[in-house]
């Protein structure tokens, strides 16, 4: 199942744009897996594929966003 895809980001995912929308695919995969955000070239950024993220992908993001775990993790990554 997908995220809807409109151009109407929920507030959550917003504040997630927002904050690491410039992260690369690259950088997501090392923490998430190779299989993060399926179908799309590394080079792409978080707030290219945002809407266009499949359920898991965007749990795990929704997640460590929520427990405040993401940037940790972003920068131990990068």
């Amino acid at each position: 199942m997908k995220h809807d895809g409109g151009d109407h980001l929920h507030a959550h995912d917003s504040a997630i744009a927002e904050k690491y929308g410039s992260t690369t695919l690259a950088t997501l995969r090392k923490i998430y897996g190779k299989f993060f955000a399926a179908g799309h070239p590394d080079t792409l950024t978080l707030s290219e594929v945002l809407v266009k993220l499949n359920d898991t992908s965007l749990s795990q993001l929704r997640r460590d966003h929520d427990t405040g775990h993401l940037k940790k993790k972003i920068s131990k990554a990068a």
